[in-house]
């Protein structure tokens, strides 16, 4: 569980630039232990995203909010789950539960399997695929960061695609109790294959939805199925954060 709120170290504080200034000089595939927050002492490689993640406190008021809904011995997906920051922060809540981490980009699930063996994690399972309203291939488009790749019919690379509901008619995904979901503008599509899924099981949701337009369809989808909405953090002008909540 979380013992504090996780610091902000964000580089445009002072406190954040005299943290960052010796990063320059450290080796990209180095191995650092995290500073803070609940995965304090955990291993992370060095340059395989960006430092807020072994400094604690990458999207601090998100991992806040994380730690404070999800309960040990949940089931919880990590929808875009990169190089796992997020799947091993939820490892650490669940204990004896289950991540389930969805990731396409080839390079990310790579990083995201050495985090997991690296801290010994053993409650994370890890699936190369996309999440849309269908399953079957689709054109990833790559981006330099790795942060940022999305689904998008000029991509550069193909990647599997599945739908939530499928996984979990075929038995292959324990029922969700919460669901983290940041995948790049996908976010609707991605809602459309959970349907049976958010009916049945009604998790709560931390959405990360990419675009006015994208962020409006998703909030009345949610409201039809009955979902109350909170947003999380301070929105910008392409992208905004809701906890959905099923309705009492």
């Amino acid at each position: 569980m979380l013992e504090a709120p996780v610091l902000s170290l964000s580089s445009g504080t002072l406190l954040g630039k005299i943290v960052r200034y010796p990063m320059r000089i450290l080796p990209r595939g180095m191995t650092v232990p995290v500073l803070q927050g609940p995965l304090r002492g955990m291993k992370w490689i060095v340059g395989s995203q960006r430092h807020a993640c072994w400094l604690g406190s990458y999207e601090s008021y998100v991992q806040n909010l994380i730690a404070r809904e999800v309960k040990p011995g949940a089931v919880f997906y990590d929808l875009g789950a990169n190089v796992g920051f997020y799947s091993l922060l939820a490892s650490v809540l669940v204990g004896n539960g289950k991540v389930f981490a969805f990731e396409p980009l080839p390079a990310n699930v790579r990083y995201l399997r050495k985090h997991l063996d690296l801290n010994r994690i053993k409650n994370v399972e890890v699936f190369e695929m996309a999440m849309s309203d269908q399953a079957g291939q689709a054109s990833f488009q790559e981006e330099e960061t790795r942060a940022m790749g999305r689904l998008d019919a000029g991509g550069t690379i193909q990647v599997v695609t599945a739908t939530l509901d499928s996984l979990l008619q075929e038995q292959v995904i324990d029922p969700p109790g919460f669901i983290k979901m940041d995948i790049e503008g996908a976010e609707f599509q991605a809602l459309l294959g959970a349907r049976a899924c958010l009916a049945k099981y009604k998790p709560k949701i931390l959405l990360a939805t990419h675009g006015k337009q994208v962020h409006r369809e998703c909030c009345e989808l949610l409201r039809s199925w009955r979902f109350d909405l909170q947003l999380v953090g301070e929105p910008s002008e392409d992208r905004a954060e809701l906890l959905a909540s099923p309705h009492a």
